[in-house]
């Protein structure tokens, strides 16, 4: 059955990558899905934290807003070094995620920081962050190689992406808008590399519970969207 966009049930919302958007970071990707639009830079900072000083290695953290029009209503900004739980728990997975494929060993005493900044939300804020952050990451790596004399292929081996998937009544959906993810009985956030191995699973029931056989067929169309994302990221880097 037709979603409401008209999309079949396992069909992506229209998915673009642009590069070398607006700013001064190494890395800068404007990652589109739909109607939900996220500025994903990636800076290298010529130092670490205080724990891995000494050690040779590096380290990648993240950090996720969205802006105050991003939203129907204002979002308000977060203030005096406060960010909400919600931005919290995203920004940290955004960080999980991009450290399963960087190699931090081959990286130097160097940080790589994440900035995802929602300028329009319509569903899968941080499933479009994670795959365009990887791009930015990619980026970011190439343009200062010969700067930092690295191997930007060893640093980042493989590929990162993320997708959403809903049961929506009887019906699995595939990239769910924020229409169909407020109705939701069941939502799942699928984090896979590029070879197809599971980074993270974030599934819950809305008042509703779901059946073993229904997760695994969440996954195996979660899996199908991912599959589709990485030949974009692969398209886009070359």
């Amino acid at each position: 059955m037709p979603r409401h966009d008209g999309r079949a049930a396992d069909q992506l919302r229209p998915l673009t990558f642009t590069t070398n958007a607006p700013g001064y970071a190494a890395g800068r990707v404007l990652a589109q899905l739909g109607n939900t639009i996220v500025l994903c830079t990636c800076s290298i900072e010529a130092s670490v934290p205080e724990f891995l000083e000494g050690k040779g290695q590096g380290w990648l953290t993240a950090e996720y807003s969205m802006l105050p029009g991003s939203t129907m209503g204002r979002k308000a900004r977060d203030r005096a070094g406060k960010v909400d739980g919600r931005s919290v728990e995203i920004q940290r997975l955004i960080g999980r995620s991009l450290r399963t494929v960087v190699d931090l060993s081959k990286l130097g005493e160097r940080t790589l920081w994440i900035d995802c900044d929602v300028l329009q939300a319509d569903g899968g804020t941080r499933v479009t962050a994670i795959s365009g952050a990887w791009i930015a990451v990619h980026q970011a790596l190439t343009v200062t190689a010969s700067k930092f004399g690295y191997d930007p292929e060893a640093i980042l081996p493989e590929s990162v992406a993320a997708v959403s998937v809903g049961l929506l009544g009887d019906e699995l959906l595939l990239d769910l808008d924020y229409r169909e993810d407020k109705d939701a009985d069941v939502d799942l956030n699928l984090v896979m590399t590029g070879s197809g191995r599971l980074v993270e699973v974030q599934a819950g029931g809305e008042e509703a519970t779901f059946l073993p056989e229904q997760l695994q067929e969440m996954l195996r169309l979660g899996k199908q969207g991912i599959e589709e994302i990485v030949e974009k990221q692969a398209s886009v880097r070359q």
